[in-house]
């Protein structure tokens, strides 16, 4: 990715991305790509403009998936392919500038570490960059799983200065809410487009993602985000029990400290009767600060937990609004 970061980068504004704009062959690239690899999560490269608040998203091409077992070879192999795909949409002029990726996920998991680490290296050449996530188990069930996300700037600035602990978090006043930026997306097409859009459409029928709305089994979906949150719940008491640790040796130094103090306090006192120079009651080699861990899991597992909480809610609210059509159909003897 940093090869094509270099090389296809539009120039940095300072106004933030409000909306992303995709056009309908690069959306239609997108689901192919996710859809066709799965159960194998993929990745591409989103190119476009970025005009005022709103990012223009006009073509993307996906990434090769890594055949090489060195990874060094694989990472060498897949720049080259991004710089090889760059110069050549460069020779059709087709916009070649790079203004994110988008990736497929798994029943909504994408907060990850990997995704944060990805983020911060984009926004070092590019200042507006997003990422497009597409669920395609999620939009089997018959509505199209899609959101566009960024940073929030002061939790980039916040990760710059490595201070990813509870209390860098609490002073730049940054909750796991905080993290991402959800982007409305508009699709466009142009009017070539629409107008051969209306004139193959066929009769209005009901068609497959029809029928799939209507589908009364739920348990499948329920069980399997059930299952990852648990697993996510899981991760968090471990999360906890790391600050846990962490306060445990604090307050453990605290008291060694306290009384290596004393004792020092005693021999100076000592030393004071016996007219001899007083030592020091700070030996930083001693008792060097333990450093705070990291709170960007933690967050990132809170996040993803509320993920699948909501994915549950709409899941349980869908099903009983089909349960409560039903009932009424059969009461109408329809």
């Amino acid at each position: 990715m940093a090869a094509a970061l270099e090389s296809g980068a539009p120039r940095a504004h300072k106004e933030l991305v409000k909306t992303v704009q995709l056009e309908g062959q690069v959306l239609l690239k997108i689901i192919q790509h996710c859809s066709e690899a799965l159960p194998q999560l993929v990745t591409g490269q989103l190119l476009g403009l970025d005009v005022g608040q709103q990012l223009e998203v006009t073509d993307c091409f996906a990434f090769p998936a890594a055949v090489a077992d060195d990874e060094v070879e694989a990472e060498s192999a897949g720049a080259n392919y991004q710089l090889e795909m760059m110069r050549c949409l460069r020779e059709v002029n087709v916009d070649n500038n790079t203004v994110g990726w988008y990736q497929s996920a798994n029943m909504g998991t994408f907060q990850t570490v990997e995704l944060i680490e990805t983020f911060i290296n984009y926004h070092e050449n590019i200042k507006k960059c997003v990422c497009i996530i597409y669920d395609p188990q999620r939009s089997a069930r018959g509505n199209l799983a899609l959101k566009a996300i960024r940073l929030k700037e002061s939790f980039i600035e916040l990760s710059k200065e490595q201070k990813l602990t509870l209390k860098g978090f609490q002073e730049a006043k940054l909750s796991w809410r905080d993290i991402f930026v959800e982007l409305p997306i508009k699709v466009r097409n142009s009017n070539l487009v629409q107008a051969l859009v209306a004139d193959l459409m066929p009769a209005p029928t009901a068609t497959q993602a029809d029928v799939d709305r209507l589908n009364l089994s739920v348990a499948p979906f329920l069980e399997r985000n059930i299952q990852s949150l648990m697993e996510c719940v899981d991760d968090i008491v471990q999360e906890q029990q790391k600050v846990s640790t962490y306060h445990k040796n604090v307050a453990r130094q605290q008291q060694l400290y306290a009384a290596w103090l004393q004792k020092r306090r005693q021999e100076n006192t000592q030393r004071l009767q016996d007219n001899l120079e007083a030592l020091p009651e700070e030996d930083p080699t001693q008792f060097k600060p333990i450093p705070e861990p990291s709170m960007l899991d933690n967050y990132l597992v809170t996040n993803q937990i509320a993920t699948y909480c909501d994915q549950i809610n709409n899941a349980a609210s869908e099903a009983i609004q089909k349960l409560f059509l039903m009932e009424g159909m059969q009461k109408a003897s329809l």
